[in-house]
């Protein structure tokens, strides 16, 4: 099909030509004196992605879902006791990793189009006298249901509790697209992927953890430590120190997050966070202009890297998703397990502009034309490209500048 195609999926995201020019390189010797001049700074550069000063970053070849499970591997003994609260695909996902392992975990199950409740965190740890509990597991941003949770709000829970368990953040979704300050929010481990706000291929389990979790990793060895090899963090610290890797690493990986980051700092987290909310404003304001609702229940919840859009009664969603790919060259994310076929998800997060999230909304609001559903032509282009119109903000001006 002529044109480009338009991947407008939660992840993985368009990955930008500089980020691809710098992957195209020669195999080398990863263990030669030169290597390290790459991988330190990287992990140095880390700590400022997840805006950390003595967090201990971590660079795995494997999906974010490598990186849930060596944060709790390496911190948590058999039989430990965790909290999570469970309100989308991917909440439920880390959940069923952590009972394969043999953790304990008690579920909080929430509404899907809500998030992690403050308030039921903060009475589960009041009542947990003997301090059973761990740790509380959240996802900040689930991207099943296009939910944000409020990390900040639960730390502060967990604090009122007067409760020592360790907090972990799934932001695979999250960041570098929407804020989030692991320092300021006492964040234990935060866990990333490559594929989503970073703008690269899939292939990186990306992870910060504090010093207060890697104090705990040496009490669970005390214990009945979880059992990993290829994930531990002692034998990453232990080469990583000198800029070098246990195992052999993905090269061409990491030449282009050493570009992806780059590039964020050179835009500004602060406006890169700016330009995915003005973005996922506008298209926000495209689905009100449809008519439709966001699996999202209230504002609160909105996510900025991706809407998960309901379709009307007597619609299945799978069918604008197939309309949109086969006659459009448009790709929207499918729902899952309990929302399946009752939303299609546009994902505005990564490498995108406003005339991108246009053409996708475009896109969309063709394909459900085409399969019935009855939107006004052109009501959520004009909506959305009057809100990017109209909006002043200094993001997308500072970089054209």
């Amino acid at each position: 099909m002529p044109g480009r195609h338009f991947l407008h999926v939660p992840g993985p995201t368009n990955i930008p030509d500089r980020i691809l020019s710098a992957m195209h390189v020669p195999m080398e010797d990863h263990r030669s004196p030169r290597f390290p001049q790459l991988t330190l700074p990287l992990l140095q550069d880390l700590k400022k992605l997840f805006r950390t000063a003595d967090g201990q970053t971590f660079i795995f070849p494997s999906s974010g879902t490598g990186a849930w499970e060596a944060v709790l591997t390496n911190t948590l003994a058999t039989g430990d006791k965790v909290l999570s609260p469970r309100f989308g695909q991917f909440s439920h996902l880390w959940i069923d990793l952590a009972r394969r392992h043999g953790l304990d975990v008690i579920v909080q199950e929430e509404e899907w189009g809500t998030g992690a409740s403050p308030e039921k965190i903060q009475a589960a740890l009041e009542a947990d006298k003997a301090h059973a509990i761990k740790a509380v597991m959240v996802v900040h941003n689930e991207t099943a249901t296009g939910v944000t949770s409020d990390i900040a709000a639960i730390r502060q829970a967990i604090d009122a509790a007067d409760h020592p368990a360790l907090l972990f953040v799934d932001g695979v979704s999250s960041i570098a697209s929407i804020d989030f300050r692991m320092d300021d929010w006492q964040v234990d481990a935060i866990i990333t992927g490559s594929q989503k706000g970073l703008m690269l291929p899939a292939g990186l389990g990306i992870a910060g953890v504090s010093q207060k979790a890697l104090y705990a990793s040496k009490t669970a060895r005390a214990n009945d430590a979880l059992r990993r090899c290829y994930f531990d963090f002692d034998g990453m610290i232990s080469a990583n120190k000198d800029g070098y890797f246990p195992y052999t690493p993905p090269l061409p990986l990491l030449y282009g997050l050493r570009t992806a980051l780059d590039m964020l700092f050179e835009e500004g987290l602060d406006n890169v966070i700016a330009r995915h909310h003005r973005l996922a404003e506008g298209v926000r304001q495209a689905v009100a202009a449809w008519g439709l609702d966001l699996c999202a229940k209230a504002p609160n919840w909105h996510s900025d890297t991706v809407s998960a859009v309901m379709v009307p009664q007597g619609f299945n969603a799978a069918d604008v998703i197939r309309q949109a790919y086969t006659r459009y060259n448009l790709a929207l994310g499918a729902g899952l397990s309990q929302v399946a076929g009752k939303l299609f998800r546009i994902g505005h997060l990564g490498d995108l502009n406003e005339l991108m999230c246009l053409g996708a909304i475009a896109g969309t609001e063709m394909a459900m034309r085409d399969i019935g559903i009855d939107v006004v032509p052109g009501s959520g282009t004009a909506a959305a490209s009057e809100y990017y119109r109209q909006d002043q903000s200094t993001a997308f001006r500072t970089a054209a500048e």
